[in-house]
């Protein structure tokens, strides 16, 4: 019999031994590199994150006379205040503010770690045009978890409505969905029962059903199924531009949907109840691999493969927006179809942003942003022309817009955002109705870190296939080309989501302004030119966005800007997954002196069945089929114990030949026992299996750290994170050679 897992007993998240093992690995990794309570990079990185510079995040609740809501959080709200104030005293510059619900002064939940609650935001009550808009769901994370509560809130007396008055509250935290139909049905997904039986594979919302206010939510009427195996299943209805539609959804994989629609009235939505309307639904004959939605009339989908659509002469290319009347979809007539953005070998749709009469299209030309307006009139669609004389996005900065308003089709007024990797971000008021040609900014954030002498470059590495890879370098001028700079190189390259420039205070202030130089690949597997490049690195090609951040560490090293001494690679989830690879690939952990690997994968045998993990196998492939052939390649944890240590492995009779010559870079791990997304067990068994199998001669150096909040983003408040990053860069100045004060 061949040897089962040593280190599993780890995947047992609060098991007495396996905490144990957490607490000493959490008093090693301080005792080696320090406390980071006691650095000036804790300091400034704490000081950053409760500024009261930041720009709020906010948005019009209510009409053209609603109050501007906005989360917040500081040295003095760490949980976090949601307040609202009104335009014209935020325009003033010292706007005041009234809190509406202080998540500190919140009781405590009572659930194992969790010792703090975790704002997961709002969903308003939208019963219709001129409606007043009073009522809110406020979600709440116990210590960070993707699961959480739900409670109906009064806007208007700003108190939470309790059950015994009729409120509509989730008090067991679950992976649910919620939302409102009509001002008296919620339409819910989430454990009923407490047993999983209402939930998919992956933990999510398998049943939703209609929950009428004043009964219980065991009398709640079920009113949609999906099957075990999709990732999750929802239904929504809402009012649009005058129209009311109502959707049923299936998410069969992480990139495949099957969507059935009704069009409803405004007086059948308030009127009757999901599961009493006649009105029957209809499947929406659309690739699996596209996604719908609509504005007013029209119907908005986006594809994520070539299609031909039923009666148009057209081939739309993936990663195509196209437009036709809904009504004239659910009869697969196409005749009318309108291609909003077709995207070509340099340029991709990043995101689009809707208001009352336009849509607006942020799109991507070699990671650089650009937008563009159409607007909605009698049912048709026109393109506006751009502004003359708009200032092109420069090297290593990013504009977008979002909506002024929570409800979109209010008005045509947006917020416009600029910012960039040495640009602290500004806020400004624009117009869609002159494609945002005339602005009125309101507020620019200080900086908050010392940018003199710092630049932002863009180069192309050539990957092994020959595919040019983007990625920048943020700098000092006048650095020596002598190949000895500590260099960080960061990357992610999956779930199409793209790396584009951002203000980073912590990032200037602990690394770029003490001389680091910090590199942003955009390796495939990410979103920088939409679904092919995605595509490109997926399931058995996923070894393609390794070799890409491997043609960018060489690149560098050509160019004389570091070597591999003085070089680490960093990368979080799919990015650990990505580190985990670069520290075991022959070639890659040749390359990197040091790394960060944080709240990873890294087992890919036994991913699906921990957490999430099932939700993914589209973007990575199910191991428990043939598939299994091409996953054991970048199986980290595979790779480090079978091919890098020649460890006997599970069902294996004769063992892969062992790597020759190698050595695991230093490398730092950091997770969350919160973590209810990516299993900590891959970190925890990954760092065993380095400390205790490879043993120092291999692995001189394996840290590790794991907060016991914060979820999948690591930490729960601002302190959390302060100290989690001021460990990493202590430890990267350490191992590279930086000298910090």
């Amino acid at each position: 019999k061949m040897p089962e897992d040593p280190h599993k007993w780890l995947e047992d998240v609060l098991g007495d031994e396996p905490m144990k093992w957490v607490k000493s690995k959490n008093e090693e990794v301080i005792a080696a590199v320090g406390d980071p309570t006691k650095t000036m990079a804790y300091a400034r990185i704490l000081a950053i994150l409760d500024s009261k510079d930041k720009i709020p995040n906010l948005h019009r609740i209510g009409n053209a006379d609603g109050q501007f809501y906005n989360y917040w959080q500081d040295d003095v709200h760490v949980q976090g205040i949601w307040r609202k104030t009104t335009l014209d005293s935020y325009r003033r510059g010292s706007p005041e503010w009234k809190t509406v619900i202080d998540v500190d002064a919140l009781a405590p939940p009572q659930c194992d770690t969790a010792k703090t609650w975790v704002w997961h935001g709002s969903t308003l009550l939208d019963d219709g045009p001129g409606s007043e808009v009073d009522r809110a769901l406020i979600a709440l994370s116990p210590g960070g978890s993707d699961a959480d509560t739900s409670r109906e809130f009064d806007l208007s007396t700003e108190t939470f409505v309790e059950p015994a008055d009729g409120g509509f509250a989730l008090p067991t935290a679950a992976k649910t969905q919620i939302g409102w139909r009509s001002r008296n049905e919620v339409l819910v997904g989430t454990d009923f029962g407490a047993d999983c039986s209402s939930l998919t594979d992956s933990g999510y919302p398998r049943v939703v059903k209609s929950w009428k206010r004043g009964t219980p939510i065991e009398d709640a009427k079920v009113v949609f199924e999906g099957q075990q195996t999709d990732v999750a299943v929802s239904q929504y209805a809402y009012h649009d531009r005058g129209f009311v539609h109502e959707f049923q959804l299936r998410s069969i994989t992480f990139y495949t949907s099957k969507f059935w629609y009704r069009s409803l009235s405004a007086d059948s939505l308030r009127s009757e109840t999901a599961d009493t309307v006649a009105t029957a639904f209809v499947e929406v004959k659309i690739p699996e691999d596209a996604e719908i939605g609509t504005f007013a009339s029209a119907a908005l989908v986006t594809l994520r493969s070539d299609w031909k659509p039923p009666g148009s002469s057209a081939t739309f290319k993936a990663g195509a927006l196209i437009s036709a009347p809904m009504e004239d979809v659910m009869k697969e007539d196409w005749s009318k179809v309108t291609a909003l953005f077709e995207p070509t070998a340099s340029k991709s749709l990043k995101e689009r942003t809707e208001t009352k009469d336009y849509v607006v299209l942020n799109v991507l030309a070699d990671v650089r942003a650009d937008l563009e307006f159409w607007k909605f009139v009698d049912g048709t669609w026109v393109k506006q022309q751009a502004p003359a004389g708009g200032e092109a996005v420069k090297v290593g900065e990013d504009v977008s817009v979002a909506n002024f308003s929570r409800n979109s089709d209010s008005d045509n007024l947006l917020w416009l955002t600029r910012e960039g990797y040495l640009v602290p971000d500004s806020q400004e008021m624009a117009n869609a109705e002159d494609g945002c040609s005339v602005t009125e900014k309101l507020r620019s954030k200080p900086a908050m870190f010392s940018s003199d002498g710092l630049i932002v470059e863009q180069y192309f590495a050539k990957s092994l296939d020959g595919t040019k890879i983007p990625y920048f370098v943020m700098r000092r001028s006048d650095i020596a080309m002598d190949g000895r700079n500590p260099t960080l190189v960061d990357a992610y390259g999956g779930f199409e989501i793209p790396m584009l420039p951002y203000y980073s205070g912590a990032v200037g202030a602990a690394w770029l302004e003490v001389g680091g130089i910090k590199v942003i690949a955009n390796i495939r597997g990410g979103g920088e030119y939409g679904p092919t490049w995605h595509q490109a690195a997926l399931k058995e090609k996923r070894y393609k966005a390794y070799e890409d951040v491997e043609a960018v560490a060489q690149d560098l090293i050509a160019r004389g800007i570091t070597s591999a001494p003085h070089m680490a690679v960093i990368g979080g989830s799919n990015g650990g997954l990505m580190v985990g690879n670069m520290i075991t690939r022959p070639v890659a952990s040749a390359l990197f002196g040091a790394a960060v690997c944080q709240v990873p994968l890294l087992d890919m045998k036994t991913y699906s069945t921990l957490l999430a993990g099932a939700s993914w196998m589209a973007e990575y492939g199910d191991p428990d089929t043939d598939d299994w052939k091409y996953l054991r390649r970048h199986s980290a944890y595979h790779l480090l114990r079978h091919d890098c240590l020649g460890l006997p492995e599970e069902g294996v009779a004769s063992p892969v030949e062992k790597v020759a010559g190698w050595q695991c870079p230093k490398v730092l791990f950091t997770t969350s026992t919160r973590d209810d997304r990516v299993h900590p067990g891959h970190a925890r068994k990954m760092v065993r299996s380095l400390q205790e199998e490879a043993g120092k001669e291999l692995a001189p150096v394996v840290y590790y750290w794991e907060n016991v909040e914060g979820g999948h983003g690591g930490a729960a408040d601002n302190k959390q994170k302060a100290h989690m990053w001021a460990l990493t860069y202590s430890f990267l100045a350490k191992q590279l050679g930086l000298k910090v004060e």
